[in-house]
Parts: C-alpha cells; structure tokens; sequence
C-alpha cells in the first residue's frame, strides 16, 4: 500500500492543539478533535471519557458539526491534552470517519512528521457499511 501525503492543514491543527490546552480538564476530556468542513468552517470538540467506553473525540466531532449545520468534513486531526500532540484516530474511529466522510484527509503523525492521507488508507481492505445497505427504492 503507497500513503498519499497531502498538504498538512496546520490551522486546523493549532485549532485541536488549543482545545486541548484550554478545554482538556482530568481524566473526563483527554483528547480534543478538529474539522475542517468544506466551507472553510472548523469544528472543534472534546471526548467524553468514561469507563463504560464514551465516545471519542473524532465521535462527538461528528454530532457537534451536524449540531453547527455542518454534514461534510475535508479534514480532521486529534490532539492530546498534555501536549501530546496529534494522535492517530482508533479502530472504531477511523472506521466511523470512513463511512460518514468517505473523502475526509486524517492528519497523523509526529511532530514535523505530521501528515494529511484520506481516511481510507488508514483502513486497508476495509468494510464499507454503505456498500451493505439494501437500497430502499
């Protein structure tokens, strides 16, 4: 598999970075995720950690944006509270963004490594959800 590098969208990534500065408080709000929608717009959210399992970041992104009129992300990243940096989604979040915004660019990455490649690379041979719908027409 070739990962496609696109252009990084850096004010997205200070947008997360600075959520997660200001809004990440003890073990309830960790991680904090932006998007960019295609109007230029950027959404911001926080996860909400919980034992049972709360949804991420990348989750709670996706209902704050639909909440803002938003149905279309371009680009989302994760940033860490603490300064941990960009942080890859999971499994149960990459899968989410590939059936929500097939097209979306994830930033990934490490520091001056940070990179922009589509969702569907983080997910080779995946399980296309839409592709198992009946059709209702």
């Amino acid at each position: 598999m070739t990962v496609q590098n696109h252009p990084v969208d850096h004010e997205l990534v200070e947008a997360a970075a600075h959520v997660a500065r200001t809004r990440c408080r003890g073990d309830h709000h960790t991680m904090a995720a932006a998007g960019r929608a295609p109007d230029g717009r950027i959404v911001t959210a926080v996860n909400a950690y919980h034992f049972t399992g709360g949804p991420c970041a990348e989750l709670v992104l996706i209902g704050t944006a639909a909440a803002q009129g938003v149905y279309e992300l371009d680009t989302i990243v994760a940033v860490g509270d603490r300064d941990r940096g960009v942080v890859p989604p999971c499994g149960r979040c990459r899968q989410v963004l590939l059936d929500y915004f097939p097209g979306v660019e994830v930033i990934v990455g490490e520091g001056d490594g940070i990179r922009a490649v589509p969702v569907a690379e983080l997910l080779p041979a995946s399980y296309v959800w839409a592709d198992h719908q009946l059709d209702t027409e």
